[in-house]
C-alpha cells in the first residue's frame, strides 16, 4: 500500500509542476486558479510522502517520489508544453525509470 501512495504523490508532484507551468503562460484570474492548483496538489504531495517515509526508507522514498515527478513532468512537458522529444531525453528518461524500480526491487 505504501508504494501505491508514493506512486500517487509522485503524480501530485507531477501534478504541481504542470500548475506552475500554466500559470506562467496565463495571466490574471486564470494564473490564480494554477497557483492555488499548485499549492493544493504541492500539499497533498507533501503529506503523502511524510505518510509513506514512516514506513519506507526515506532515501528510497524520496528518490521514487522525485523521479516519478521528474518522469511526469519531462513527459508533460513533451505532450502539453510542445517540448522536443530528443533522443537524448528518451534515454535518460529511460534510464531514470529503470533505477525508479531497481530501487522499488532493492527497498524492503
Amino acid at each position: 500500500m505504501n508504494w501505491i501512495l508514493l506512486i500517487i504523490a509522485g503524480f501530485f508532484e507531477t501534478a504541481f509542476a504542470t500548475c506552475l507551468g500554466k500559470a506562467r503562460e496565463t495571466t490574471g484570474t486564470e494564473s490564480t486558479y494554477w497557483y492555488i492548483g499548485f499549492i493544493i496538489c504541492l500539499s497533498i504531495s507533501m503529506i503523502i510522502l511524510v505518510r509513506v517515509s514512516q514506513h519506507l526508507p526515506i532515501g528510497t522514498a524520496y528518490a521514487v517520489w522525485t523521479g516519478i515527478g521528474a518522469i511526469g513532468t519531462v513527459l508533460v512537458g513533451i505532450f502539453l508544453f510542445d517540448e522536443p522529444a530528443t533522443f537524448w531525453r528518451v534515454f535518460f528518461l529511460i534510464t531514470l525509470i529503470a533505477s525508479i524500480i531497481g530501487l522499488k526491487f532493492v527497498s524492503q
